[in-house]
């Protein structure tokens, strides 16, 4: 079973957030919500989440790592240990690590998770980390085992791009082909 964890700092953006784990768990993920510094996180638009569990010191990379944007839960997410030590854990096992809007260029930015790869964020974001050369013309970039997105109009795209490197496309296919069809599974 693959082992995604999803890190909610408080002034994340819902949406980017919450997609990628319906997602994930309708693809057989075990996915674990954790939030920075508290069991109850509140996102940037008021909706409160109550987390599988409080970040902490995970000994064993995930199979993916995902860091919602959303201001300030990037800077928030940006500021935290555990965050940081587990993306640099899972990047380093050569295992995906993903982030959306804000989160590429304040988080994986500053800790070096961009180089060499491509990338995008969020329209404007791109000041949070000025040497490097973010993609303005994808909406969603798979760069080896780095996924970003552009923002919550792309959280769709960007769960179900994770969900094909994790499960292969022909699973991530049926899935979205249920998942735009209504369909609960």
């Amino acid at each position: 079973m693959k082992k995604v964890i999803v890190f909610l700092a408080e002034g994340f953006e819902e949406v980017e957030a919450m997609t990628p784990v319906d997602v994930l768990r309708r693809l057989g993920a075990s996915v674990t919500v954790a939030g920075v510094g508290s069991q109850t996180v509140k996102g940037a638009h008021g909706v409160s989440v109550i987390c599988d569990e409080v970040a902490g010191e995970y000994s064993e990379p995930f199979d993916c790592v995902i860091c919602p944007g959303g201001m300030p839960g990037a800077v928030n997410l940006a500021s935290s240990w555990p965050v940081m030590q587990t993306l640099a854990r899972t990047a380093a096992a050569g295992n995906l690590v993903c982030a959306i809007c804000a989160a590429p260029a304040v988080v994986l930015g500053p800790a070096g998770l961009l180089e060499g790869h491509q990338a995008v964020c969020y329209p404007g974001m791109e000041a949070a980390c000025p040497d490097f050369g973010f993609d303005r013309e994808h909406r969603v970039v798979v760069s080896g085992n780095l996924i970003t997105a552009k923002g919550p109009g792309c959280a769709e795209e960007f769960a179900f791009a994770i969900g094909r490197a994790l499960f292969g496309p022909e699973a991530a296919q049926k899935a979205a082909r249920d998942y735009q069809a209504g369909e609960r599974k």
